[in-house]
């Protein structure tokens, strides 16, 4: 089976004819001109016009950049941007005290909420930090990591102020 390259042209029997705009391992990407930009496997079968040698190694910049963004996330401590459920937005944390002759405390619940991610984002430099290392055995980085993940188990409680399920906080989980 030839691999094409970017700017071949073909003839797909349900979509038309198009020109392949990028090639993943598995996949064409192609921009019909009846039907726009469809996603066909790299075996389905279509005629071919015109081929173009293929000048990619089969890799996407999608998937690049994917693989890209996913290490910066894993080994930088530059922290993402994580949205707030939509019901909290503008809202307030309000704390009351025991003792009503004491004064109460008002803060903006974004405030807060950004405080709890800075708490989950130091936990996870924290983290790789201590699987890095060099200095720790590896019962040391276990007994630590166990520390982390009941942290972060302590820390589940606020999951309801997180937008997405994906970046709330997971403790140990049971087998």
């Amino acid at each position: 089976m030839q691999l094409l390259g970017i700017g071949s042209r073909i003839n797909h029997s349900e979509f038309g004819k198009g020109v392949v705009t990028n090639v993943t391992s598995k996949h064409y990407w192609v921009t019909f001109m009846d039907n726009g930009l469809e996603t066909i496997d790299i075996d389905s079968d279509f005629e071919v016009i015109e081929a173009c040698e293929d000048d990619v190694d089969t890799v996407s910049f999608a998937e690049v950049e994917s693989s890209l963004v996913h290490i910066l996330k894993r080994w930088s401590d530059v922290t993402e941007v994580i949205p707030i459920a939509d019901k909290w937005k503008g809202g307030t944390l309000i704390l009351e005290p025991g003792d009503t002759s004491l004064q109460g405390k008002e803060l903006p619940i974004n405030q807060f909420f950004h405080k709890i991610t800075m708490v989950r984002d130091r936990l996870r430099v924290m983290e790789q930090k201590i699987n890095s290392s060099k200095n720790l055995d590896e019962q040391e980085k276990i007994d630590l990591q166990q520390y982390i993940t009941r942290s972060y188990g302590s820390l589940t409680t606020f999951n309801v102020l997180f937008k997405l399920k994906s970046q709330q906080f997971v403790g140990q989980r049971t087998k």
